[in-house]
């Protein structure tokens, strides 16, 4: 096996809100400022920050998710990521060992880091401490003697004294201070739900917020010396992550749900066992995108051409029909409840996908896709093609899920076992007799979601890497309606 080299970071925190995502984001504008590839990564399920690291590098953001995609694939797609850039930044989630509750170091920045072998860089609050710095640092450190914190950035220094005396701790720590930054006005990045506004929302303030991370970065981080570090970082051997590798769709769900499965699925047109054949149809699969639809993993619709769709890209805020020849719809996460009156108001749209459900189409809707196609939104006219109403809740729903699909759907063969994420504070409410499309078995037990004809609606995040063949079934499916 080959051995790659990629110079890489990984930016971490003792604890959420030291300012991590200002140090990351504002490091890989400041490196591509200066003539690097940088190739951005966000350790956990995160969708926003990486919409900020896209800005800042002008490549998509990528997760990283030792629980949904697995450990042996997290170095796999950061190879993939990372192919023919001069860095990597990655950017952790939460504190530097907090990972997938109950279970140990999974999914946890450290976690990361030990499978891309690559150094840590700590960025540390120092508001309201001075000589205290080299204990927490030192703690961090010497934890986990498998996780390399090799340097560290002051962050909120209030000035010239005070990060003397935080440098002067820290030298008896035998970890390197590589920045101290500023304490400064704060930069407006409104927050909502435990994260920032995406970049989708508030495109041009984004712009500005990262230019200005970026110059509190330059003037207080040591840039050669935090790619001296990033190149210390050994050789790996793991193989890159490939959407054409990823395994093929099994039998496609028969358009008639009452029905068995059809003994001989059709190829999807277009594809044979070798790819997309040139002189065939290639099956349009619409994504729903704009600010109400932000949340989407890069590797999705890598994984839906690699499996032989033509992807057409639309904002239900604007497009007033789908995109020519949809065959299938996804529809992902955001915050619709933001936009639920301008959705409403977009008739002929919530027309049109009432009109492609009715044909049996897959289609594959997430938390806000959920949500649109529900009758109602917090009582305005929706798509109408479930029979429930939706509403927002003082309740915030956060956390990692595992799950199993309870019958066949457009994702998924009945009994397939899935890890996922939820993250919303809206209820819905289904009319008696809905049939559930998972059983949530860990951390607690309960049915979730919608299967309908070929609606698969659900509140679970997925990441399609981590859940081989629900891309290549979905564009099957499209291959057997279109």
């Amino acid at each position: 096996m080959v051995s790659t080299r990629v110079p890489r970071l990984v930016i971490a925190a003792p604890a959420s809100g030291s300012g991590k995502t200002t140090v990351a984001t504002g490091l890989m504008r400041a490196f591509a400022d200066a003539g690097l590839a940088v190739s951005p990564h966000k350790v956990g399920p995160d969708y926003i920050d990486p919409g900020y690291h896209a800005l800042a590098t002008g490549r998509p953001g990528r997760n990283l998710d030792a629980y949904m995609c697995g450990p042996e694939r997290v170095a796999p797609l950061f190879l993939h990521g990372a192919a023919g850039c001069d860095l990597a930044v990655v950017e952790g989630v939460m504190g530097l060992y907090d990972g997938a509750g109950g279970q140990g170091e999974l999914a946890s920045t450290a976690h990361v880091a030990k499978l891309l072998r690559a150094p840590v860089v700590l960025v540390v609050d120092a508001s309201s401490q001075s000589r205290s710095v080299a204990a927490l640092v030192h703690g961090f450190a010497s934890w986990d003697p498998e996780v390399r914190v090799a340097g560290v950035i002051l962050n909120k220094v209030g000035s010239d004294r005070h990060e003397e005396l935080l440098r002067e701790a820290l030298g008896e720590s035998g970890v390197a201070v590589l920045g101290a930054v500023r304490r400064a006005g704060q930069v407006h990045t409104p927050s909502r739900h435990l994260g920032l506004v995406p970049v989708a929302e508030r495109r041009a303030d984004a712009v500005e917020a990262v230019a200005e991370f970026a110059a509190r970065v330059r003037q207080g981080c040591d840039l050669e010396a935090l790619l001296a570090l990033a190149r210390s970082a050994p050789p790996l051997a793991d193989e890159a992550w490939s959407a054409c590798g990823e395994p093929g769709p099994g039998p496609a769900p028969s358009r008639n749900r009452g029905s068995a499965p059809d003994p001989a699925p059709r190829t999807p047109e277009g594809l044979d066992d070798t790819g997309p054949h040139p002189s065939r149809v290639r099956p349009v699969v619409a994504v729903a995108g704009g600010p109400a639809f932000t949340f989407a993993y890069t590797e999705h619709t890598e994984l839906l051409t690699a499996a032989g769709a033509e992807v057409a890209l639309f904002d239900p805020l604007r497009d007033e029909t789908l995109p020519a020849g949809t065959a299938a719809l996804v529809i992902g996460g955001g915050f619709p409840e933001m936009y639920a009156a301008e959705l409403s108001a977009n008739e002929p749209l919530r027309e049109a996908v009432a009109a492609l459900a009715s044909t049996g189409a897959p289609i594959a809707a997430e938390c806000a896709g959920l949500l649109y196609l529900a009758r109602t939104l917090d009582g305005k006219p929706m798509c109408g093609v479930l029979d429930a109403d939706a509403r927002m809740s003082e309740r915030l729903t956060l956390g990692y899920r595992e799950a199993v699909a309870l019958t066949d759907n457009p994702l998924a063969p009945a009994g397939t076992r899935v890890r996922g994420h939820e993250f919303h504070r809206t209820v819905i409410e289904p009319t008696a007799g809905a049939t559930p499309a998972w059983g949530i078995t860990h951390p607690r037990r309960q049915v979730e979601g919608f299967v309908q004809g070929g609606v698969h609606a659900s509140y679970l995040h997925t990441h399609w890497a981590g859940a081989p063949g629900m891309a290549s079934r979905l564009v099957a499916g499209a291959g057997i309606t279109g």
